[in-house]
């Protein structure tokens, strides 16, 4: 029996020889392959936040600002100003008043109106030849290509009148309001000065991007 079997235990259990027996450890791949899979988990999420980190300093990203509010509507306010500083004032718009009826003074009383609501007034007397007693609608408002703003602010005191360009005008400020047989009056004071708001101050447009909330007060 060898020195290094335990009393008692013989037989099968006995251990002989000189050489002891080699105890190998369990296979290092197991654990290499955990670290791998760890390695990756942590590079997802470091990329992850390095990718939030730089929307929210650029200008492009989220929406939001630094703090993750949404922006407020500058840029829709920006447009709106522009478009404000683009229209001419009334007492910029000279409007010539022509009576396309037979009514008489139907172009005096009215350019009368117009001058009390701020326009300049130019020529007053009857239609040319080619409106005159022609003209069935409510009235039309005349100016050349650059006068469109000019026409849409003189819009804003005759609703049902209607626009028409004229080629041959080149003035950007002088305009015809030409009265026609439907015409009654310019519409009330309080309703023209609420359109020419609403044509000073469009509703800013979208930009069509969603900015989400953030869920924070």
């Amino acid at each position: 029996m060898s020195m290094l079997t335990p009393p008692g235990m013989g037989g099968k259990y006995r251990v002989t020889g000189t050489t002891f027996p080699r105890m190998h450890r369990p296979s290092n791949r197991r654990r290499i392959v955990l670290s791998a899979v760890a390695g990756v988990i942590v590079l997802g999420v470091v990329g992850v936040g390095t990718a939030q980190l730089a929307g929210a300093f650029d200008g492009n990203g989220s929406g939001r600002d630094t703090a993750g509010h949404c922006p407020s509507s500058a840029v829709g306010t920006k447009a709106a100003d522009a478009t404000s500083a683009r229209l001419p004032k009334p007492s910029a718009v000279t409007v010539n008043v022509y009576n396309a009826t037979d009514r008489a003074g139907l172009a005096k009383t009215t350019a009368d109106e117009l001058k009390k609501r701020g326009f300049s007034i130019g020529k007053v007397g009857n239609a040319p030849d080619a409106y005159n007693n022609k003209l069935k609608g409510t009235a039309i408002l005349l100016g050349g290509p650059k006068a469109t703003s000019a026409l849409k602010v003189l819009g804003t005191e005759l609703a049902a009148g209607s626009l028409k360009t004229d080629p041959s005008r080149a003035s950007a400020s002088n305009v015809d309001l030409i009265i026609g047989s439907a015409f009654g009056t310019l519409d009330p004071l309080q309703n023209a000065g609420h359109a020419l708001t609403v044509l000073q101050q469009p509703a800013p447009t979208p930009s069509g991007k969603t900015c989400r909330p953030s869920g924070r007060t």
